[in-house]
């Protein structure tokens, strides 16, 4: 299992969140995908190793900006 926690700015309701957690969901390998809309954690658990471009894809995908 690999687990990534990145961070994601944009979001602000459950709406934001769930569309994260959707497009995230949507990559081979992912089993869980955990948000804190506070702090815009959102933290990615998969059972392969991740291509940060997906991961940054998903998140442009949903509307939002995946920071580094």
């Amino acid at each position: 299992m690999n687990e990534i926690t990145y961070t994601v700015t944009g979001m602000t309701c459950a709406h934001c969140v769930a569309s994260v957690t959707e497009e995230l969901g949507e990559i081979a390998g992912v089993t869980n995908v955990a948000v804190d809309l506070g702090s815009g954690a959102v933290t990615v658990t998969s059972d392969q190793e991740l291509d940060p471009t997906k991961v940054r894809t998903a998140v442009e995908e949903a509307g939002y900006q995946l920071v580094g």
